[in-house]
């Protein structure tokens, strides 16, 4: 397990502290939590991006297309 060391306004410190202790998580858990949504976040990102590029665009359109028009019905 590695230590990071994060500088950061004092307003944002307390803030962080008390949403830590609203959520009755240490401020070390709460950072965790943010990095693993932060990188879950990317890594969609990354994989929806593979896939576009390999995608059909017209075969996409046209699936949007069909969507449409049953959320319509």
């Amino acid at each position: 397990m590695a230590t990071l060391t994060i500088r950061m306004p004092d307003d944002t410190h307390e803030r962080l502290k008390h949403l830590a202790t609203t959520r009755s998580v240490s401020m070390n858990k709460l950072i965790e939590e943010f990095s693993i949504a932060a990188l879950a976040e990317f890594d969609a990102e990354a994989r929806f991006r593979i896939r576009a590029a390999r995608g059909d665009a017209k075969r996409g359109l046209r699936l949007l297309a069909k969507l449409d028009r049953a959320a319509q019905r």
